[in-house]
Parts: structure tokens; sequence; C-alpha cells
């Protein structure tokens, strides 16, 4: 009973770090408003690592390599301290490189989940709210990726958009075929 109360502690704490850096990061990539409620909750959670990493690690491309570096980190850290604290486990060299690789997977699955709530709330929202305060903010997160969709599927009708829903089932069948195998993948890349 311990034990999992102690892993819901660990991965409330590690998820809220990890989704609110790749949040962060997602935001400056495609240039998403923080002048809104969201945005300055992300700000504030995460200015007190981003900021000093920025100095070590600035952004490039269009990327803040500081925040996604954070995000990672944060996800192994959870996988760590699962495995030391939950599991029982050691840290040998390969067991730190496993779990290096399964952090880069696990980002990975948190960017296609985090991808996958956008829409969905961008999609409720314009239903019910369509010029609301988080509006902006949401069609500027899904945009680039329901832009493909809509060139080839229009709206039905004139009114009904279904790029969501087709986005949404595309992103599910990623979590369902190759997530796994990747996993797969770094498991065995530094297994017996």
């Amino acid at each position: 009973m311990m034990d999992q109360a102690l892993k819901f502690l660990l991965d409330t704490a590690f998820g809220l770090l990890t989704y609110a850096f790749l949040l962060r990061c997602a935001m400056q990539w495609l240039r998403a408003p923080f002048r809104n409620a969201v945005g300055q909750a992300v700000t504030a959670f995460t200015d007190w690592a981003a900021k000093p990493v920025r100095r070590v690690l600035p952004g490039w491309g269009g990327i803040d390599w500081s925040t996604l570096f954070l995000a990672w980190l944060m996800q192994f850290a959870w996988l760590a301290s699962l495995r030391f604290f939950v599991a029982g486990g050691s840290f040998a060299g390969t067991v730190v490189a496993t779990l290096a690789l399964l952090a880069l997977v696990e980002l990975l699955k948190a960017a296609i989940w985090l991808l996958i709530i956008i829409v969905f709330a961008q999609a409720i929202l314009s239903w019910f709210m369509p010029e609301g305060p988080l509006s902006g903010l949401l069609n500027t997160l899904s945009f680039r990726f329901l832009r493909p969709i809509r060139r080839i599927i229009p709206p039905l009708g004139g009114t009904l958009d279904v790029s969501p829903l087709i986005l949404i089932v595309l992103l599910q069948l990623l979590l369902i075929v190759p997530v796994p195998w990747l996993e797969l993948a770094a498991l065995r890349a530094f297994g017996p």
C-alpha cells in the first residue's frame, strides 16, 4: 500500500514538472502567446529551472533546448526514482543508459499525449466558447498539426471540422504501434 502511495506522489510531482517544461517548450516553438493564464502559470512554474539552464543551453532553431532538456531530465528522474524507491533497483552503468533512452521515449509519449489533450480541448472549446480566453493559445498550439489534414479533408458541409478527430486517431495509432516498439528497443539496447 505504501508503494502505491509513493508511486502516486512521484507520478504527480514529476508528471507536473515534465508536462510543464514540455508545454513551455511547445509554446515557445509554436510561438504561442504567453499573455494568458496558462502561459503565465507555466512561466511561473518553470522559471526557477529554465532561466539558469538557458544560460548554458540557449535556444536554437526556434526550439528552447533548455526547457526540452529539463523535460527530459524530469522524465529521467521520474523513471530513476520509480526504479530506486518503488522497485528497489540499483544503478549500474547500463541501467542509467537504459533509463536515459527510456526517458526519451517517455518524453515522446508525453508530447503525443499533450497534443491529444490540446486538440481535444481546442475542439470542445470551439463548440462552446469559440472566442474564449484560451482559444488563441489552443488554436496556436494545434493549428500546425491540423492544417495538413484540413488541406486534404475540408470541413464537411462547410461547418463540421473532423480534422481534430482524425489527428487524435493518428496520434493514438502512434501510441499503439511505434512507441511500444521504441520502448522495447530502448530496453534491449543495454539489456543482457
